[in-house]
């Protein structure tokens, strides 16, 4: 390889020394400013492979390589002090032309932002007259919209339920129909999951009463098959006392129990019960935005065990908590929902609507603290009831409310 020293005034001048004395394919290795001018060093008939940059890491993209146009020997030790200055002559004239992120463009988003406001105004008009359209034409069929919405349930189970009934011969009628659709909508199991015994885990978000729901269940078993076939098993080393309120209710039901921090521990646990026909297992109750959720759920996987889980959700939490609670906590697979605090709910609406749009069977229904009078089985028809109990019968809707939750559930169901 032949290196060589240029000093000029400028650039241009430097550059044509380069092509005058080595050619066109010579390399430009460095450059630098000096006294009086430029000093460029040049090659010519160089290794490629001396001046090849590492392969890119897989983790960073690629950047583009600048390779020589012509090989040399790799026998020059000065090529390796200035493989970082490499680049052609002509390659110096290439430039990366920037990516122009027109979606960040000010009038786009100007634009983007007026047909946004526009959409919703024209929605909010569509609404508007869907529902006074419903009025004029069918001021039962508004009457029982307006009705269904007293209960809390979502706005696009009202409108199927109303769509439903649309060939009632009267308001009652349609009424007493729209509350039977809504009944079998609501799937529930029958006692059959406890009554054949196994191992269940209770999970779900904190202060919905798990520990007191555990003890009610354990009551339930004992009283039709005794005390010897039950056992309870405590993972919740969160809250302070969870343990010693589950140690309480053990002594007063004459069950064994047992604490379990670990997934190791859990399954040492089990396998000291396995003469028992039912073994609960109460959880630490989490938040589902709980960063600890995932690992809380994986404690209960234990291998060969069988663990099966109830999810148990409190009636007195609004419809979006509810949905967000069942999603965070599907990944345990829960086989079916327990529903507390029934007696504490100012509407059953909510919950009833998060169990149809998740599909989640209800097993049991509770209503109160006493062991274990206050533990029933889900009865769809029941539940109805009670949440007309405790409806408004819609009166607190404004029709602006109404013909909002109208449009809104029509779009969704033509989406």
């Amino acid at each position: 390889m032949k290196i060589k020293r240029f000093f000029a005034s400028d650039i241009r001048q430097a550059l044509r020394q380069v092509r005058e004395t080595l050619g066109s394919d010579a390399v430009i290795l460095s450059n630098k400013k000096v006294d009086g001018g430029i000093e460029l060093v040049a090659a010519i008939d160089y290794d490629a492979a001396a001046f090849a940059p590492p392969p890119p890491s897989p983790a960073k993209p690629a950047l583009t390589t600048l390779r020589p146009s012509r090989p040399q020997r790799r026998d020059n030790p000065a090529a390796g002090e200035m493989a970082s200055g490499v680049a052609s002559v002509s390659q110096l004239k290439e430039q990366v032309v920037p990516k122009v992120e027109w979606s960040q463009d000010p009038v786009l988003v100007e634009m983007r932002q007026e047909m946004k406001a526009l959409r919703r105004m024209m929605e909010t008009e569509l609404s508007g007259l869907s529902w006074r359209e419903m009025g004029d034409h069918n001021p039962e069929t508004r009457d029982l919209f307006r009705k269904l919405m007293g209960l809390a349930i979502s706005p696009d189970i009202c409108t199927q339920l109303v769509d439903a009934v649309a060939d009632a011969t009267s308001a009652d009628q349609a009424w007493r129909k729209a509350l039977y659709y809504l009944a079998t909508r609501i799937e529930t199991v029958g006692d059959d999951l406890l009554e054949q015994g196994g191992v269940f885990a209770l999970i779900g978000p904190t202060g919905v009463g798990k520990t007191t729901t555990v003890a009610k269940l354990a009551a339930r078993f004992a009283l039709r098959h005794g005390t010897h076939q039950v056992a309870l098993i405590s993972t919740d080393n969160y809250r302070i006392g969870a343990q010693e309120q589950l140690n309480t209710y053990a002594r007063i039901l004459d069950v064994p129990v047992r604490s379990a921090g670990t997934r190791e521990e859990l399954a040492v646990a089990l396998n000291g019960l396995t003469g028992k026909r039912l073994i609960l297992i109460d959880t630490a109750g989490m938040s589902q935005r709980d960063v600890r959720l995932s690992e809380q759920l994986a404690l209960l996987d234990v291998a060969g065990q069988g663990v099966r889980s109830f999810l148990t959700l409190s009636a007195a939490t609004d419809y979006s908590s509810l949905e967000q609670a069942i999603s965070a906590f599907g990944a345990a697979k829960p086989e079916a929902c327990i529903l507390t605090k029934v007696d504490e709910a100012g509407s059953l609406g909510g919950a009833l609507s998060a169990l149809i749009h998740q599909a989640l069977p209800l097993a049991f229904v509770a209503d109160g603290q006493k062991v274990p009078e206050d533990l029933h089985l889900a009865r769809s028809h029941t539940l109805v009831s009670k949440a007309v109990a405790c409806s408004t019968g819609g009166g607190e809707y404004s029709d602006e409310y109404l013909a909002l939750a109208l449009g809104g559930a029509r779009a969704n169901a033509h989406g």
